[in-house]
């Protein structure tokens, strides 16, 4: 029987998202203007890399070629495609440009539902929300309260936080709330305990995600977050991928933050992991372990946490180039009658103004050993992924998205 590997490469987009004028990202091209960024030595780092943007096997599956298809525009000096690649470009049909919506999309579940988000007022929460977490939760009160990066809160308000006890809560342009706390002077345990409180407070509002987020440090200077990150996802609202191959007698084998965005459900087997580097090694142990049938679903997501939302160009292009030396491990990886496909879930193009997701398409580029190469085009909606997989492992067709083997 078939197996199935399935890697979102978490922010890399392609650029050129139809409806991207909507979402006030007209012109975003996550991988495009790192590509130009590399050309014009603007993605020189001493001690990191320098030069143009060097993805010669990402390439070969078909990454500039998709992009191009996107976008209209060949990104830097990215090799055509193989012949065995197959490679396309993909538009998300659910509302919004974040995590949840894009993956539980990829999976075969588009969301049917507006999400909910904080305005970009401070105060951003509303008063009986955040008056009803700190009663349950028993807090002395709350720090932050307002749409921030999570690198600059923590400086701003990481030594208060110490001193008097309040966790601090912030949001994005996503749909989320965020809690950051010290793992040792407020404790772990009692963070996750608080994100869950704030987890069933926020069912009115219908919020995608409650974020832990757990870091160390004891001054500005020194604060870093941890790898202790814990996600609290609404479900979906239908069966996913994930599902599907579970009722069918297979198991799916979840790589970092997957298990989180889906909620748990679906998942036979979870491994989570720091950097890009060790996730990528899980995702090989779990290929290597698979059995018929399988499907194996990674997220790596240094590209979008570390490199994208701190707009640090020279460092996701260097996280790109370090992927790309992987892809013949995956391959390598591969036995006759497997799939892969390489994806991923929105943009955060680093050259864009602000800090947030930017409303982007998504690459497609799959292979296996035997595979045929061919152009997909352009997918009108990321279903088709999930789609796909399902027809490679043999499963009922779902009710969106279509196959494109």
């Amino acid at each position: 029987m078939p197996r199935a590997a399935l890697i979102v490469l978490d922010s890399v987009g392609i650029g050129g998202a139809p409806d991207a004028t909507a979402y006030g990202d007209a012109g975003a091209n996550t991988l495009g203007h790192i590509a130009q960024a590399c050309a014009t030595g603007d993605g020189d780092r001493t001690g990191l890399r320098s030069g143009p943007l060097r993805l010669p096997h990402l390439g070969r599956l078909g990454l500039g070629a998709a992009a191009q298809g996107a976008s209209g525009e060949w990104p830097g000096t990215l090799p055509a495609p193989g012949a065995t690649a197959i490679h396309g470009h993909a538009a998300e049909v659910s509302n919004g440009k974040d995590t949840p919506s894009g993956h539980w999309e990829i999976a075969g579940v588009p969301v049917p539902f507006d999400w909910g988000y904080f305005p970009e007022t401070e105060p951003c929460f509303p008063k009986e929300l955040t008056d009803a977490i700190i009663r349950e939760a028993g807090l002395p009160g709350i720090l932050g309260n307002k749409h921030a990066s999570g690198t600059t809160i923590l400086a701003e308000l990481g030594e208060e936080h110490i001193r008097t006890g309040k966790p601090i809560l912030y949001t994005s342009a996503d749909s989320v709330l965020q809690i950051a706390a010290h793992e040792t002077h407020f404790g772990l345990d009692r963070l996750y305990a608080l994100c869950e409180t704030a987890r069933r407070l926020l069912k009115p509002y219908t919020i995608g995600r409650v974020i832990a987020r757990p870091f160390l440090g004891e001054t500005a200077e020194t604060f870093e977050r941890t790898a202790n990150r814990h996600d609290y996802a609404l479900p979906p609202p239908e069966p996913t991928i994930l599902d599907r191959v579970i009722a069918a007698g297979g198991r799916t084998h979840a790589i970092g933050k997957i298990g989180d965005i889906f909620a748990h459900q679906g998942i036979s087997d979870l491994t989570k992991a720091s950097g890009n580097a060790a996730l990528t090694d899980a995702t090989l142990a779990a290929i290597e372990s698979a059995g018929d049938g399988d499907l194996v679903f990674a997220n790596l997501v240094d590209f979008d946490m570390l490199y994208g939302h701190r707009r640090d160009v020279a460092g996701y292009a260097a996280a790109l180039e370090a992927f790309d030396a992987r892809v013949p491990e995956i391959e390598a990886a591969l036995r006759p009658g497997d799939l892969v496909i390489i994806t991923a879930d929105h943009g955060c193009d680093p050259t864009w103004r602000g800090t947030d997701h930017t409303r982007e398409q998504v690459p497609i580029l799959a292979f296996g050993p035997g595979l045929p190469g061919k152009d997909i085009g352009a997918r009108r909606s990321f279903a088709d992924i999930g789609e796909t997989i399902a027809a490679h492992l043999g499963l009922a067709p779902g009710r969106h998205g279509r196959s494109f083997l």
